[in-house]
């Protein structure tokens, strides 16, 4: 989404200096606009898909529009009215929808739809109220209490506003690892177009799987990256469709931002050295100093070019980490595990871990479907388990506490126990299709179906989904009461909190993980990078503590499913291996008999 807060003020491009980056932007900024509106959700997409369309073309469109329009048909994601919006675009430099949305709403005012509580209603609600149309004029009607006579905007919202914008604007430049490592996908994919690029390696925070990310590092070598032919490779980065801003473009290096200010360094770099400044790059800063205190210790020296004998500048390694770690009399350390957190003591004394990998993993516990807020059916999510050579699954569905989900009541959840059952039956041994559900801690710690409704499911997976504000004694013995019912065999979202959006809940996670240990109950850790709960600091934590450990993707369709990659980034963050994560157990069988015994 773009924000002109955050990305600059809104203008009008004449068609001499549109190109696809800044129709992209039109597009967007017309689809925020609409959300403002409270228009067709079908509509806001449709706006949101040509603009991902529009920026990853190749092709700069505005030279279409000039020759033949029609191609515009052939773009997937551009139907008759994008193509003639695109058009608009290129010939007076806005659209028109977005020109009478501008005229009834404040451009400033997409930026608050960042905040906790602004949705689209709500922002227009305080504009149309109170005029206000920008974070600092919300903050102020906020702490001057101007928002407690609009309805639902008592003092805990303004509390809980004032927390959230005071968040974004700690967090604002940042992206979540799903975000950036999309942008290096794509980025990857058109520097390749290039003849002789060889590999393409993203670098810092995303290579070592930090949730959030700052910038994006890309490495890149091959023959083009050689010193004869580099400067081709650096002008062909330059000009990338889809970079916004031109930062900075130098001998071997090429800066710049995207269409969200999104910033990304690439470095053109001959093969010899690559090793070096693939480990330089990838870091962190204290792995780094503390390799290099290693390094002089030995009489060596190590910089982003290579490792060096300090008495003559002799190379020692340059081509491969690998051969670096092993100069330096290490085993190689796994780029998750570079935070300077013992990793090096480890490789030098042969006890690193050997830390789980996406391959290990056998069973997702943790899905929804169509029944209540997913979009696809048991059966789809069944077969698309299995196409990703999964052994089981669990299906765990809504319960009916959470209302906007359509969770499901104790009748309902029993039809769909028995939906769940024929399909693993149809699935004829292909996967195991387990049924399950994800019941509501409710304020009191007490759960949303009947006992005798979580006897029949395979899987229970108790969850806290409302009631955030509650105190730390008050969220710690709700959570602590849910633990004991016997027929939670899985305590998900321990901490509730959202990447970027959502600061964990008071609680005494200390507390909580010792409970789940004693008691047997396992603990999730959401490989979805909007949630990434636990932490990998929580997950050391856990297995010191011996709690039973499962990562689960909580997807809400058939690609969703692909989320546990990330989930696995954060389990080698944490130095896990197989061996400390159940579902990476073969069967179904297996992994239930080592989940709490059912009564």
């Amino acid at each position: 989404m773009f924000f002109p807060g955050v990305l600059g003020p809104y203008v009008s491009l004449r068609h001499s200096a549109m190109e696809n980056i800044a129709i992209a932007r039109l597009l967007d900024e017309t689809a925020a606009l609409l959300e403002i509106d409270a228009a067709d959700p079908f509509r806001i997409r449709s706006y949101r898909r040509a603009a991902e369309a529009v920026e990853q073309q190749t092709t700069q469109l505005a030279g279409l529009v000039a020759s033949d329009p029609k191609q515009l048909l052939a773009i997937p994601g551009i139907g008759k009215g994008m193509a003639a919006n695109i058009c608009q675009a290129v010939e007076t430099g806005t659209i028109p929808l977005r020109t009478e949305l501008l005229a009834k709403y404040k451009p400033t005012m997409l930026e608050l739809l960042r905040l906790p509580g602004m949705g689209p209603k709500t922002v227009a609600l305080v504009w149309s109220a109170l005029g206000v149309c920008d974070i600092d004029a919300l903050e102020a009607a906020a702490r001057e209490g101007r928002l407690a006579g609009l309805p639902r905007m008592g003092e805990k919202f303004a509390a809980k506003l004032l927390k959230g914008i005071e968040d974004y604007r700690r967090n604002s430049g940042r992206f979540r690892i799903d975000r950036a490592q999309e942008q290096a996908e794509r980025i990857a994919a058109l520097i390749r177009a290039f003849p002789g690029i060889e590999e393409i390696t993203p670098a810092g925070s995303l290579r070592r799987g930090r949730e959030t990310v700052g910038d994006l590092d890309l490495l890149v070598t091959g023959p083009a990256c050689e010193p004869e032919v580099v400067a081709a490779a650096v002008e062909h980065v330059a000009t990338l469709p889809l970079i916004d801003k031109l930062l900075a473009r130098g001998q071997n290096k090429v800066s710049f931002t995207l269409r969200d200010n999104f910033q990304v360094d690439v470095r053109l770099l001959p093969r010899a050295s690559y090793g070096a400044a693939l480990q330089y790059f990838t870091g962190s800063k204290h792995h780094n100093v503390a390799l290099r205190q290693r390094a002089i210790k030995r009489g060596l020296t190590l910089s982003e070019y290579a490792l060096l004998r300090l008495e003559d500048n002799a190379i020692v390694a340059a081509a491969s980490e690998e051969e670096i770690y092993r100069a330096l009399d290490l085993d190689y350390i796994p780029p998750e595990l570079r935070e300077n957190g013992g990793e090096i003591e480890a490789a030098a004394n042969h006890t690193l871990p050997k830390l789980i990998a996406l391959s290990n993993i056998c069973g997702d516990l943790h899905m929804h479907t169509e029944a209540t807020d997913g979009r696809d059916t048991i059966r789809q999510m069944a077969e698309a388990a299995m196409a990703r050579g999964l052994a089981y699954i669990a299906i765990t569905d809504h319960s009916k506490n959470l209302a906007m989900t359509n969770g499901l009541d104790d009748a309902r959840a029993l039809a769909h126990v028995k939906r769940i059952r024929e399909v693993d039956k149809e699935m004829k041994g292909g996967i195991r299709v387990l049924a399950g559900i994800e019941v509501d801690i409710l304020a009191d710690g007490s759960l949303d179906l009947e006992d005798s409704t979580l006897a029949e499911m395979d899987i229970v997976i108790a969850s806290v989904h409302s009631h955030f504000n509650q105190t730390a004694e008050e969220m710690t013995a709700r959570v602590l009461r849910a633990l004991k019912n016997p027929h939670v065999r899985i305590l998900g979202h321990p901490t509730g909190r959202k990447i970027l959006s959502r600061e964990p809940y008071a609680l005494n996670l200390e507390q909580v993980l010792q409970a789940a240990a004693a008691l047997g109950v396992a603990v999730e850790h959401n490989a979805s990078p909007a949630r990434a709960d636990l932490s990998d600091l929580h997950l050391r934590r856990a297995r010191e503590i011996g709690c039973r450990i499962v990562v689960n993707t909580d997807a809400h369709s058939t690609e969703e499913l692909d989320q546990m990659r990330y989930g696995i980034t954060q389990l080698r963050r944490a130095w896990l291996t197989a061996a400390d994560v159940l579902n990476t157990l073969p069967t179904a069988e297996a992994l239930l008999a080592q989940l709490r015994p059912k009564p």
